[in-house]
């Protein structure tokens, strides 16, 4: 394995594209919930959002994760690097969402506030922190994925490494989005009113070691690598 120099630019500039990112997501976000007397999200009726609004509101969402995939794209040489840039202007982008809206209003208070932090295509609901770990990690396996020139050979499938990562994924998809689910036969008006009570920190906490599988293996892979210069 050897570090390469001529991607930390790239690195850079993605990072920096995110940070701007941030903000516009951050001031916008503030707009809206000022419009709507929602700065802090978790109070009855949470989403008092319909019509028109509404529809810019998710075609916003969808924008968002258009840019952050463009970026990747644009900045990667090969597939793997192109989903490592993604991952780095994704975990980048959401982590100082939340500390621009802190800076702009106060919101969140804490890493344990609730936030409903996607809409498609059901309303997410977790605590603060449960995103920004799961940006930690995608910073750490976009970087370990863009910036290492990894040569060495696998001692594991990669089809359960990957598998794990995967199933992480859905994993944590269905933590967020649970409550909804439980209310998704009552119809739009009844997802809408969802107040979270608890979050399902033993289920979560399994998806994020799950996730964490691709970043652990590289972590491995790079230690005995080191080892085996060192003799």
């Amino acid at each position: 394995m050897k570090f390469l120099p001529r991607e930390r630019s790239r690195w850079l500039t993605v990072a920096t594209f995110a940070v701007g990112m941030a903000w516009l997501e951050a001031a916008t976000v503030y707009y809206l919930r000022a419009m709507v007397d929602r700065i802090e999200p978790y109070q009855p009726n949470p989403l008092p959002i319909r019509g028109v609004l509404g529809e810019v509101e998710l075609v916003r969402e969808a924008a968002t994760l258009l840019m952050l995939l463009t970026i990747g794209m644009l900045a990667g040489r090969t597939w793997r690097k192109r989903w490592g840039y993604t991952a780095i202007a994704f975990g980048v982008w959401d982590i100082l969402y939340y500390a621009f809206l802190r800076i702009i209003c106060g919101w969140p208070r804490s890493l344990l506030d609730w936030d409903i932090l996607f809409l498609l295509p059901l309303p997410w609901w977790g605590p603060v922190v449960a995103p920004v770990s799961i940006a930690l990690l995608m910073i750490a396996w976009g970087t370990a994925t863009t910036q290492v020139a990894d040569r060495s050979r696998t001692s594991s499938p990669p089809w359960i490494v990957w598998g794990s990562g995967a199933i992480g994924i859905v994993l944590a998809l269905y933590v967020f989005m649970a409550d909804a689910l439980r209310t998704i036969d009552q119809g739009q008006d009844a997802i809408r009113q969802v107040l979270p009570t608890s979050f399902d920190w033993m289920w979560f906490s399994v998806a994020l070691v799950l996730m964490a599988v691709p970043v652990a293996q590289f972590g491995w892979r790079m230690r005995s690598r080191r080892q085996e210069l060192s003799f």
